[in-house]
């Protein structure tokens, strides 16, 4: 492809999906530093990239019109054919098992179309590598496979803060609200400083609940806010705790040290790949864990990094 051509990526799915693919933009960014990259996904996702200057434009994904690209010989939208057009290369990581996208993306422009995987598939290789591999067709080998983002720095207070996410995508994820509850306390009459409770809609009772019990002027809750928003409030805090969910893939690629409680999701394929992040793996599930044990764990990884 041209040295300074237009390169776009597709990529829906959710948070966590999109943050192990982040390892994609920063290749390409690297390799074709004149390129100009383009992102075609969901707008509050994407706008990470954006923020991060991984990616200079994106379009939405949920466009009405582009749902015609996955029926067959469909009758294609004339403006989204021109914005393809545009493009040397497409990178598509849609799930497209008919190739109808693929089929009606490529009757719009003459570049190069690769296709990337939606999910993995394989249980031995981590999501990242497995995202990464299509670049081999452009004899890009040695991408660094660790998500990372780097937004414009805020304005940093001297505080401390230790940032909470109590959900996940899944109640099978989360670790009793209870447990949270004696966990939070706990901390916070270990350590000064205070709780930054994070999460989204679904969220929503565990965070009320949790903010009524704990100390007033040392509790902050960050309710269904952009997830830029959220990426700056976490770059500001000491530490991160959560389960597996996007949130902690986010809070991983910016670095953060931190501890994970993990259920049974594959950690050789989705764990976040951050040396500063550490799984606390439960043999009898995650309902079993103890408050206290989690707190020792928390703690000492968090100071043994420091």
């Amino acid at each position: 492809m041209p040295a300074k051509g237009k390169i776009l990526v597709i990529r829906g799915g959710a948070i966590g999906d999109f943050i192990l693919t982040l390892p994609v933009l920063s290749a390409l960014r690297e390799h074709f530093p004149d390129a100009h990259i383009e992102l075609l996904g969901y707008p509050n996702v994407t706008s990470l990239a954006l923020a991060s200057g991984l990616a200079h434009g994106s379009l939405s994904i949920e466009s009405r019109a582009l749902a015609r690209f996955f029926a067959p010989k469909g009758d294609l939208d004339s403006k989204l054919c021109e914005y393809f057009s545009q493009f040397a290369l497409i990178f598509s990581y849609l799930y497209d098992p008919d190739k109808f996208f693929e089929s009606n993306v490529k009757s719009c422009f003459k570049g190069q179309f690769i296709c990337g995987p939606h999910r993995p598939s394989d249980e031995t290789v981590h999501a990242t590598d497995l995202f990464l591999s299509p670049l081999r067709a452009l004899a890009i080998f040695d991408a660094d496979p660790q998500p990372r983002l780097h937004l414009p720095a805020p304005e940093l207070s001297s505080d401390i803060w230790f940032a909470i996410h109590p959900g996940s995508g899944s109640e099978k994820k989360n670790w009793p609200i209870e447990a949270w509850l004696e966990f939070a306390l706990a901390l916070q009459a270990r350590r000064s400083g205070g709780v930054l409770l994070v999460g989204g809609e679904a969220e929503g009772d565990k965070l009320e609940y949790l903010s009524a019990r704990l100390e007033p002027n040392r509790v902050k809750v960050l309710r269904s806010q952009p997830l830029v928003e959220v990426a700056r409030h976490l770059q500001v805090c000491s530490a991160y705790i959560g389960h597996d969910s996007g949130i902690s893939h986010l809070a991983a690629a910016l670095g953060l040290k931190g501890l994970i409680l993990w259920g049974e999701t594959n950690a050789q394929i989705w764990r976040p790949r951050s040396p500063d992040i550490r799984l606390l793996e439960a043999d009898c599930g995650l309902s079993n864990l103890k408050p206290q044990v989690v707190l020792d764990a928390f703690i000492e990884f968090i100071t043994r990094q420091s």
